[in-house]
C-alpha cells in the first residue's frame, strides 16, 4: 500500500470539493432570492426529485427542509411515472436536481408539473440543458472537475448541489424565524432538539429545594443547609437577601487545608464571591457550556452549579451539573 499516494489523493478530493463549494459563493445572484421566494410562498409541499445520486442528495436536501420548518417530500421520478405523480398537488413547488440537466426520468415527469402549473427550481450544473430551459428558477451548481481521479464519478458536483440545498433551507429557516423551540418541537425526541428545549427553569431548583444561607451565618449552619439540599453548595446571602457569594464542596476542602476548624467561622468569610449566574430563560445547553468553560484567575475551573438570581440579585434557584446530564442535554 502506497501511504503517501492515498493520502494525497484524498486531500486532492477533500480540496476539490471544498473547491467546488466556495465557487457558489458568486453565484447567489437575483435567482437564488427568486428561488427563495418561491419556496417561502409555497402554500403546499416542496417536492424534491432527482435520479441517481442527485436523487440521493435530493433526498437529503428534502429531509432538512422538513426539518426545519418548510414541509417537503421527496419523489422519486422513475416511480412518479407508474403512479407517484399523485403525489403532486396545485400549490405545490418542485425542487428538481439534475448535473446534466438532460436526465430522462426528470424529463418525463416535466409534462405533470406543467400541467398543473407548478413552479420549477432547478439545480443544475448545464444552464442551456433541456431542464434548464423549462425551468422558472435555475440555479447553476455546476463545477470544474470531479473530485473521482477519472472526472466521472459524481463526486464535487453531488456536494455542490448538497450545499446549496443547504444554503436554501437556512435562509428559509431565516426567512420564517424558527426558534429553537420550534426547532425543537420538530425533532421530540432527537438530542438536537433536546438541547432546544430544555431551558434553565425547567431543571433548576427554587422554593424549598434552593440552599440559601446568610453571610452571617457560621460555617456549621452553612454545612447543615448544604447537607440538608444535597446539592454539594448553598448560595449565600446579605440581609436584604441579596446574593453576595457562593459555598461548595471545594470552598470547604479548601478553606480547611488553608485555615484549619472552620465550624465557628462565618459563612461571608468562606465564600466564593461573585459567583456565576444564569438566567432562567437561557437554554439548559447553555448553562452546560458556561459549567464546563468557567474560568477564574485566568485559569479554566469547571463548576458544577450556577445561580439564577432575580432583578434584585436575590436567589431564585440553583441548576446543578446532574440536572442537567439527567435531562440528557450532552
Amino acid at each position: 500500500m502506497d501511504r503517501a499516494r492515498l493520502l494525497a489523493l484524498a486531500e486532492r478530493v477533500l480540496r476539490l470539493e471544498a473547491q467546488a463549494i466556495v465557487e457558489l459563493c458568486p453565484r447567489l445572484d437575483e435567482r437564488f432570492l427568486r428561488a427563495l421566494e418561491i419556496l417561502r410562498g409555497c402554500p403546499g409541499r416542496v417536492i424534491v426529485t432527482g435520479m441517481g445520486k442527485s436523487g440521493i442528495v435530493g433526498r437529503k436536501i428534502a429531509a432538512t427542509l422538513a426539518s426545519t420548518g418548510t414541509p417537503a417530500y421527496f419523489l422519486h421520478p422513475a416511480e412518479g411515472m407508474h403512479g407517484d405523480i399523485g403525489l403532486l398537488s396545485r400549490g405545490d413547488v418542485v425542487l428538481a436536481l439534475s448535473n446534466s440537466g438532460e436526465t430522462d426520468e426528470v424529463l418525463a415527469v416535466l409534462p405533470a408539473i406543467k400541467r398543473l402549473g407548478i413552479p420549477l427550481v432547478l439545480l443544475t450544473g448545464a444552464p442551456d440543458s433541456a431542464l434548464a430551459r423549462q425551468a422558472d428558477v435555475l440555479i447553476d451548481v455546476g463545477v470544474s472537475e470531479e473530485a473521482c481521479p477519472m472526472n466521472l464519478a459524481p463526486t464535487s458536483s453531488t456536494t455542490a448541489a448538497l450545499a446549496m440545498g443547504d444554503a436554501l433551507a437556512m435562509a428559509l429557516l431565516d426567512l420564517r424565524g424558527l426558534r429553537p423551540e420550534d426547532y425543537a418541537a420538530l425533532h421530540p425526541r432527537g438530542t438536537l432538539g433536546w438541547k432546544a428545549l430544555f431551558r434553565v427553569r425547567d431543571l433548576m431548583h427554587t422554593g424549598e429545594l434552593l440552599p440559601v444561607t446568610r453571610d452571617t451565618a457560621t460555617m456549621k449552619e452553612a454545612i447543615q443547609e448544604m447537607t440538608a439540599k444535597r446539592l454539594g453548595m448553598t448560595t449565600v446571602v446579605d440581609a436584604a437577601g441579596r446574593l453576595v457569594g457562593i459555598l461548595t464542596d471545594g470552598d470547604l476542602r479548601r478553606q480547611q487545608l488553608a485555615h484549619g476548624a472552620l465550624l465557628d467561622r462565618r459563612a461571608g468569610d468562606c465564600m466564593t464571591r461573585d459567583p456565576q449566574r444564569i438566567g432562567a430563560d437561557e437554554l439548559a445547553a447553555r448553562a452546560l457550556d458556561l459549567m464546563e468553560t468557567h474560568s477564574r484567575g485566568g485559569q479554566l475551573r469547571p463548576i458544577t452549579s450556577l445561580v439564577i438570581t432575580d432583578d434584585h440579585d436575590r436567589p431564585l434557584g440553583v441548576i446543578h451539573l446532574h440536572d442537567i446530564l439527567r435531562a440528557k442535554i450532552v
